[in-house]
């Protein structure tokens, strides 16, 4: 099938759920080991918008994370990306629904030292033996603010630019979401900053869809809503968060946390 050209992108899509998670469980352990660490969660991805998880530590907000995504398995429930159910799949499906449809940003870049930044950018094309689309590729390099420094290596860039090379690799292959896992944990507030505009800017200006997990009230700032996971559950949600607002609603959490 042909990618879509840059003109027929919605910019502001506002219909259609890019992924989506109904009574999904996660137990680990059985007897007086069990560990519930998702009970039931159902909650929608939809396309275009930016959704942080948030919650306190052991909340199972990168446990929903990982299954979402695929990277783990889960107990009971179902995960679908679009309308492939995740639980049909064996390991070879499942491992290119992985590589053609979901994009991963982690707080560790993940790049490879040997490789020039465009190189880290476009592998995920190159394992799946694909080329580029030229102007997606410049339109994404754009986006991150890449462009004088595509020759250079890892080593070469900051934390900040590191982590820019990782969203583009995330985006090049039009996923259709895109989770990170705390990417800005190893950031310096400014560096934070650029990189977290760059996501808000691939969901405004590019019709990308993100799912992050992030502890900071000033990152779930930056997105269209939040969602709060407490013992394992799904407990409240914000729409239009500002980083007082969520950082009054996780302060009550943990109240509720360290009372129950």
């Amino acid at each position: 099938m042909t990618a879509p050209s840059l003109g027929t992108l919605s910019l502001h899509p506002t219909t259609g759920i890019a992924a989506a998670t109904t009574d999904l469980s996660k137990v680990y352990g059985s007897g007086e080991t069990r560990v519930v660490a998702l009970d039931r969660v159902s909650i929608a991805f939809r396309k275009g918008e930016f959704t942080a998880i948030m919650g306190p530590s052991g909340s199972g907000k990168s446990t929903l994370m990982h299954c979402a995504a695929g990277l783990d398995s889960f107990s009971s429930g179902s995960v679908r990306i679009g309308t492939t159910e995740l639980g049909t799949l064996n390991d070879r499906q499942l491992t290119q629904v992985r590589r053609d449809r979901i994009g991963f940003i982690f707080q560790a870049f993940n790049l490879l030292p040997t490789l020039t930044a465009l190189e880290n950018i476009t592998l995920p094309l190159t394992i799946a033996g694909r080329r580029p689309e030229r102007e997606w590729l410049d339109r994404v390099v754009s986006t991150v603010g890449l462009s004088q420094r595509l020759g250079h290596r890892p080593g070469q860039l900051s934390g900040g630019q590191q982590q820019r090379v990782a969203v583009a690799r995330a985006l090049i292959s039009r996923p259709a979401i895109i989770f990170g896992d705390e990417p800005t944990g190893n950031l310096d507030s400014r560096a934070g900053a650029e990189v977290l505009g760059f996501l808000r800017d691939s969901v405004r200006e590019l019709g990308q869809t993100v799912v992050m997990v992030t502890h900071d009230p000033v990152a779930a700032g930056y997105a269209d809503r939040v969602v709060f996971l407490a013992d394992g559950r799904l407990v409240d949600e914000m729409t239009h968060p500002t980083p007082d607002r969520v950082l009054d609603r996780m302060k009550a959490l943990d109240t509720r946390s360290r009372t129950s």
